[in-house]
């Protein structure tokens, strides 16, 4: 049987939970026993996720973070991991959305997909609130990452706002609208080991933009010169290889050959669409009566939610590595 909501072989993580029920959680199995099961790290990476920032959702929550299973004495077990994070602040009255779904939102999908009984409220579980359970196991494989393979980095930035790389303006612009924003966030993983990854259907780009759409707002990912390759002549887009260690002049193949890490840094952008909750009017379908409607969305709502994605694109990132790794063998399953 097919598992909808889990990703990963030997390192695997299945979620749980929508934007209004209890709580939002998941299941981290495959984790080696023995790793130091840092509370205060995940805290961190927790709170960076809420973003605390202008344009950002007002919604406040204390995302606090509960372990049911798989860590005894501070450290992880080698069992599932499983928690759970408490949903608290929302108004479930703001999101009567069942017979005029929003446009740009998985309302009308949810409801086609799951009948009558679909949750879409706040999004359901297709919100951005299901990245909790993302971040807590992405923070779970820093640490073993930090652990086994310390020169490993991950750093994701914020590229660009609405087009601009001086997006504060726009911002408050945007704000006073009642609009949104999209951006491209830019992520770089340098001193990956080199052989990492398949040819084809494991190839490190395949699992990596697996996770990555797994992020609600993300439209595109392009890995080295991306799009720009199309227009490029082979001999502009071939890296020259300086030495035996897979050094490249340029690296326009994002760090990444058939599908193999090649040594190089693994560069990549993520391109997000705006928020689709806006203040603005909008047309609809109401699907009773099958009219045309006005409707207007209420709520706690992020006006550009790329200021809150670094920590949850490095957390995303992380699983796929720490899959990878196992795949090939350079993690083991207890820690000395």
């Amino acid at each position: 049987m097919q598992e909808m909501n889990k990703f990963g072989r030997l390192y695997s993580l299945e979620i749980f939970g929508e934007s209004h029920s209890f709580a939002t959680g998941g299941i981290i199995d495959g984790c080696p026993s023995g790793l130091d099961f840092d509370k205060d790290f995940i805290s961190q990476s927790l709170l960076d996720r809420k973003g605390n920032s202008f344009a950002t959702t007002p919604r406040k929550e204390d995302d606090r973070l509960i372990t049911l299973s798989g860590v005894k004495n501070g450290k992880t077990t080698g069992t599932p991991i499983s928690f759970y994070i408490l949903n608290k602040s929302y108004e479930s009255k703001d999101y009567n959305f069942e017979e005029t779904p929003r446009p740009g939102h998985a309302d009308f999908t949810q409801l086609m997909k799951y009948g009558k009984n679909a949750d879409i409220s706040g999004g359901g579980h297709s919100s951005g609130r299901l990245t909790l359970p993302l971040v807590v196991a992405g923070s779970v494989s820093l640490l073993l990452l930090k652990k086994l393979f310390p020169n490993i980095k991950i750093q994701a930035e914020i590229k660009e706002i609405g087009g601009q790389v001086d997006y504060n303006e726009l911002l408050v612009e945007t704000v006073k609208r009642g609009d949104s924003l999209g951006g491209i966030v830019l992520c770089k993983i340098s001193n990956i080991p080199v052989g990492i990854g398949e040819p084809f259907f494991d190839s490190v780009e395949s699992v990596i933009s697996h996770l990555i759409f797994s992020i609600p707002g993300v439209k595109g990912i392009e890995f080295g010169a991306g799009f720009a390759s199309a227009k490029m002549f082979g001999s502009e887009m071939n890296d020259e290889i300086l030495n035996q260690t897979g050094q490249t002049k340029t690296n326009n193949a994002g760090g990444i050959v058939g599908g193999i890490t090649n040594g190089n840094d693994i560069i990549f952008n993520v391109a997000f669409r705006p928020p689709a909750s806006i203040k603005l009017p909008q047309k609809t379908i109401n699907l009773n009566s099958n009219l045309e409607e006005n409707i207007t969305i209420k709520g706690k709502h992020d006006v550009c939610y790329v200021l809150r994605t670094k920590t949850i694109i490095e957390s995303t990132v992380a699983i796929a590595l720490v899959d990878l790794l196992m795949l090939v063998g350079q993690i083991p399953r207890k820690l000395e």
